[in-house]
């Protein structure tokens, strides 16, 4: 009480956060129970009828579901491994520039992609991966494919060209927060490191590396609370009847079979195991890693 006391102008300042939060994530979880209903909109709640797990047993036995499940948990593993390794890299190196101008024109370049919308950002995919893009061209250039690629109609391509459009959109802004780490570590250990004749990539190795293992620790705890969240707008924008079989995930499963049919029920049920197995994940990784003597999240 007495530390709630010293701190009360922070306490006020949460207020307003702790009624958003309230109203816009604990309040809705009401309708967690239209998941346990054969909902009907015209209905009052007590009208509903209640038929039990009935729609999360449809779920789990119905092959469609299963397979936009393996193309969820396959793209968040694509996008989680090469995020984080593309992400790193790119702030080692952006760190190992000496040339300050260059620096920020490099990083201001690497990000701006961050800020272009999905519709603009699949546009540019669909024209650079289309039969007369510019891939097609230096392919046929090259001499390595006699006629055009329909890459976009490859159903076993999409999820590496969803990979390398979500690191190519993102990986400049994902770097912010390694370099902003990166800038923690005492200049001193450089130095030192310089004196005994280190050479750069000792440096990268056993100071830098080591120097962010915290901030990748907890990130990596929250992406895997994500696992489910492969996203919604690319799969949705660049998918088509030819790569459904890979492109579809649960977001495009829910938003097809679910709100546009009007089955409110099935898309809860969907919302609900996405929302559980994401709990589930997240506090399996934050007890490894404190396990193994790293901070955790909480």
């Amino acid at each position: 009480m007495k530390q709630c006391s010293e701190q009360k102008a922070l306490l006020f300042m949460t207020i307003p956060f702790v009624i958003w939060l309230i109203i816009f994530k604990y309040v809705p979880i009401w309708g967690w129970t239209m998941a346990f209903q054969d909902f009907k909109p015209a209905r009052s709640f007590s009208e509903q009828e209640w038929v039990g797990f009935k729609h999360f047993q449809f779920l789990f036995t119905d092959e469609r579901f299963l397979g936009v499940l393996r193309n969820t948990l396959a793209m968040s593993m694509i996008n989680l491994v090469l995020g984080f390794v593309t992400a790193i890299g790119l702030a080692v190196l952006i760190n190992e520039i000496a040339n300050m101008g260059f620096k920020r024109i490099v990083q201001t370049i690497s990000y701006m992609p961050h800020f272009l919308s999905w519709v603009v950002a699949a546009s540019l995919v669909s024209v650079t991966l289309s039969a007369d893009g510019i891939i097609n061209e230096i392919l046929a250039t090259l001499g390595l494919a006699d006629e055009p690629i329909l890459f976009l109609g490859i159903g076993e391509m999409f999820w590496g060209i969803l990979g390398a459009a979500e690191t190519w959109k993102n990986v400049g802004w994902n770097a912010i927060i390694y370099l902003a780490a990166i800038s923690m570590i005492d200049q001193e250990q450089y130095e030192a490191a310089k004196i005994d004749g280190a050479s750069r990539l000792q440096r990268i190795r056993h100071i830098t590396i080591p120097g962010m293992r915290s901030v990748i620790v907890i990130l990596l705890i929250m992406n895997i609370g994500y696992i489910l969240e492969s996203g919604f707008e690319p799969q949705y924008l660049l998918g088509n009847p030819m790569n459904v079989q890979f492109s579809e995930n649960i977001d495009v499963f829910v938003i097809k079979y679910g709100i546009s049919m009007f089955n409110f029920s099935l898309a809860t049920a969907a919302g609900i195991f996405k929302t559980v197995v994401s709990f589930v994940f997240l506090i399996a990784a934050n007890s490894f890693a404190k396990k193994m003597g790293e901070g955790g999240l909480f």
